[in-house]
């Protein structure tokens, strides 16, 4: 069987690009990337390296022959560009005869009721992939990235003292980045002939309070959280130079490196209930516990959420 994975030069393709080297013999392991450049860091790696670049299907279905199953990472950005990209690599899949799709979704993504503006593109290429394919599947539904929010916190502490959220006292189970990609890289491996829903969630559910809490425990800062409402958030992001939507400029390096309509949405969904998704799916796939929001804390450097790979071209 051999392995695509797309996006290896992004935060999530190169920690599964990196577990898969450790668990399949390079020479099953085809890692694309939308640049030639985008691939340097695995040169020597064995594994055969392809430009996989979605926004331009006529290349895609060359860059996954001989692919079985696939990686499909969801696009940076948000709305009918995004859905066109998915399509896109979904439909380049089938033409090169890969067999199943994993890909990277959202909790609670298939619910009408969640006003995440973030989920809608997750539902669309779910539906996608049920009703206009008969691939196989497995869907990754992951909670938020604890790295954003132990970002999010860090730039607080640096600033006004103050975290300000409109989620409230809603709860997530913060995920790590990395576990997510341990997940997928373990789904990867797993049986072909499969459709099924993983949800991927943290050690514990938590408001963004006790979340803030544990940070000032570890770090010995003094983090204040507060309630806002969506207008304070947007005008909170405003005020940092966050674009509305992902089709406005982004600052280089943004401790926020999100549109704001989609934080402030997520937001909503989290103090509305609707990503309170909590289960052992990452412990019964790969073996393991899920790391910690306080062991995070503890290897702030390894957990930051780094820059977010577009392509616009």
């Amino acid at each position: 069987m051999k392995i695509i994975v797309n996006g290896v030069d992004g935060n999530f393709g190169s920690i599964v690009a990196k577990e898969l080297l450790t668990k399949v013999n390079a020479e099953n392991l085809i890692f694309t990337a939308p640049s030639e450049s985008g691939l340097d860091s695995f040169l020597n790696s064995g594994a055969t390296l392809r430009v996989a670049n979605f926004n331009h299907q006529s290349s895609l279905v060359e860059a996954f022959k001989g692919g079985d199953v696939m990686l499909l990472i969801s696009a940076p950005f948000v709305g009918k560009k995004r859905q066109q990209a998915h399509r896109n690599a979904i439909n380049a899949a089938i033409d090169a005869g890969v067999q199943k799709i994993v890909y990277t979704s959202l909790v609670n993504a298939s619910d009408p009721t969640n006003p995440s503006i973030e989920k809608i593109d997750h539902a669309y290429t779910e539906d996608y992939l049920v009703n206009q394919t008969k691939l196989y599947y497995n869907f990754m539904r992951n909670s938020q990235y604890a790295e954003a929010m132990i970002t999010s916190y860090l730039n607080a502490a640096a600033t006004s003292g103050v975290q300000a959220s409109n989620q409230a006292d809603g709860e997530m189970a913060y995920v790590s980045r990395k576990d997510c990609a341990l997940a997928a890289a373990y789904a990867l491996q797993g049986p072909v002939e499969e459709k099924r829903i993983f949800n991927i969630n943290g050690a514990e559910l938590m408001t963004l309070a006790r979340f803030v809490e544990i940070g000032n425990q570890v770090t010995g800062k003094n983090v204040h959280y507060q309630v806002a409402s969506d207008e304070e958030t947007y005008a909170a992001f405003d005020a940092m130079g966050v674009p509305r939507t992902t089709d406005g400029d982004f600052k280089k390096d943004s401790p926020a490196p999100y549109s704001s309509e989609g934080m402030v949405t997520f937001g909503q969904a989290i103090r509305e209930g609707k990503m309170n998704t909590f289960t052992e799916d990452f412990e019964l796939l790969t073996g393991q516990k899920p790391v910690s929001v306080k062991a995070m804390f503890e290897q702030l450097e390894a957990y930051q959420v780094g820059v977010r790979n577009a392509t616009d071209d």
